[in-house]
């Protein structure tokens, strides 16, 4: 459990950017109670933004990623491993395959495929199991979709919005399972696998951009 609470190079919680960011958090003396409140807090601290995605080492440091006002799912959730295991709260990184039904019609435009690769969750461990969470969907966000906001509760796992009404708004397809630190090599590999077209063309504009490691 040691290793879930310890910092890496991405979820670098000891880096001082981090002591100005949770400035903005009211903590609780209770660590069930402290991990959902941070759940909330970095779910809406940033608004959801899949169209500016930057894989290079230093954007997905932790410390990096806080000084931004938009992130997309993966940043998101190593925000949130990296605040859990400052509080002393075990945490790791996981990953799936997905497929959103609603509302992606841009998304798959740039991705030129339905899936959604190396979508980011947390798996937190308290009260003596482990239970997912996805701080993707932010308020803001879910109300222009006219979803509910996803809640999590601390012990059961929360990880989609399954459906809009009738319409079923997202699906897992595949679970890479879940990672002490960002498996780099692994993303890269996955998303050059569905997405070769990102690596071998240039996406620098307003709509959509993507930076990876040379």
């Amino acid at each position: 459990m040691q290793s879930y609470l310890e910092e890496t190079k991405f979820l670098n919680f000891n880096h001082p950017q981090f002591d100005d960011f949770l400035n903005k958090f009211q903590p609780s003396s209770h660590p069930t109670e402290n991990a959902i409140k941070l759940y909330e807090f970095v779910r809406d601290a940033f608004l959801y933004d899949p169209y500016h995605l930057d894989l290079r080492d230093e954007a997905l440091q932790a410390s990096a990623i806080i000084l931004k006002k938009r992130a997309w799912c993966v940043e998101k959730a190593i925000v949130l491993a990296t605040c859990l295991r400052k509080v002393g709260v075990p945490a790791r990184l996981g990953f799936a395959i997905v497929k959103n039904h609603v509302g992606v019609e841009k998304l798959t435009h740039y991705l030129r495929r339905p899936e959604i690769v190396f979508h980011g969750y947390v798996d937190v461990y308290l009260e003596n199991k482990w239970s997912k969470c996805t701080p993707a969907f932010d308020t803001r966000i879910c109300n222009f979709n006219k979803v509910d906001v996803l809640v999590w509760d601390g012990k059961t796992d929360s990880l989609f919005q399954e459906y809009v009404h009738e319409q079923q708004y997202m699906t897992y397809e595949h679970q890479y399972g879940e990672f002490e630190d960002v498996p780099v090599d692994l993303m890269h590999s996955e998303m050059k696998k569905f997405y070769p077209h990102l690596f071998e063309n240039k996406y620098n504009s307003k709509e959509f951009s993507f930076q990876h490691n040379a």
